[in-house]
């Protein structure tokens, strides 16, 4: 099922100085035969070339449709999209990459959006799915989950972006050189973000449209599963990138306990029932939880005077 837009087609003149031999696209891919055919047939014929897929060794005949369409297919040796992703940059040499999933839920047609802001000095550019959600295209819970870890990143890390988990993204050569990434399922698009906010890369969010999956072609996100384990990344990843924050969570809830039991202590002692070693275990739970706002802070200031070494650091080169 081919799907087109109405956004007219890229040509030489509308990029800028980027030009479509200058822009490797590269689609990660998993049983997507029912997509990757016409997303490929239309890359090509916006003038496009180089065109990679990097298959998860599916097993519905994807790799052999994208070879017939022209694109250069390589097999993935793992598992999951992020180890997929870092395969990917590890070969690509392209001055510029577009990452577009496979699912036909993204519209070739708006890469021209991406490549514009990547044009005008951007190192990584986001696709907002929530511009223009096509019908269908979220259930309930996919939009409160994609907002709640929104708030989240923004909490972890001062940066609204509107859709950190899009599929949908550009970068230059020197973004994707310059970032350290270790998640290999559907965490990537996460830390890809928080690599480029750690590095003060120049980030910009472009609306796109966003579509449900075509008929016969499931979804491999667990909104569940996935969902926790992406919240987990932002705050796992915020020790190093915001320690005030995963230091100040952590104290926080530490504390909070520690009240509990200390309020259980206190209405059991006023009832004349006395529990010494309790009352001590709630101390020592406290005291606990203020060591970490300490260390919130300590690790705060150790973060930015970093910053302020690496920004250091790239001024002078």
């Amino acid at each position: 099922m081919k799907r087109t837009t109405d956004i007219k087609s890229i040509q030489p003149d509308e990029v800028q100085s980027i030009q479509p031999d200058e822009v490797c696209i590269f689609i990660p891919t998993m049983n997507e035969s029912h997509t990757i055919g016409d997303l490929v047939d239309e890359f090509t014929s916006l003038g496009f070339s180089n065109i990679l897929v990097l298959d998860g060794n599916s097993k519905d005949g994807t790799a052999d449709i994208a070879r017939e369409k022209g694109a250069n297919v390589v097999m993935q040796t793992g598992k999951g999209k992020g180890q997929a992703v870092m395969q990917a940059f590890g070969i690509i040499d392209s001055p510029y990459v577009i990452m577009i999933d496979g699912d036909g839920t993204y519209l070739p047609g708006e890469v021209n959006l991406i490549i514009d802001a990547l044009a005008k000095g951007a190192g990584h550019v986001i696709g907002d799915r929530f511009a223009n959600p096509g019908e269908g295209a979220f259930t309930r819970l996919n939009r409160t989950g994609n907002r709640i870890l929104n708030k989240l990143f923004v909490f972890a890390y001062g940066e609204w972006l509107s859709d950190i988990l899009s599929g949908y993204r550009g970068f230059t050569r020197e973004t994707i050189s310059n970032m350290v990434l270790n998640q290999t399922g559907f965490g990537i698009e996460t830390e890809i973000t928080v690599e480029c906010v750690r590095q003060e890369v120049d980030i910009r969010v472009v609306p796109i449209t966003y579509l449900a999956r075509v008929g016969g072609a499931p979804t491999k996100l667990n909104p569940l599963t996935d969902g926790f384990r992406i919240g987990g990344t932002i705050f796992k990843m915020a020790k190093i990138n915001n320690p005030l924050f995963y230091f100040s969570v952590i104290g926080g809830v530490t504390i909070l306990i520690g009240l509990v039991i200390g309020a259980y202590v206190v209405i059991e002692w006023m009832a004349g029932t006395t529990h010494v070693l309790l009352a001590v275990l709630t101390a020592l739970i406290i005291i606990s939880g203020i060591q970490m706002f300490i260390f919130a802070i300590m690790g705060d200031l150790i973060a930015s005077l970093h910053k302020e070494t690496m920004r250091a650091l790239r001024m002078q080169k």
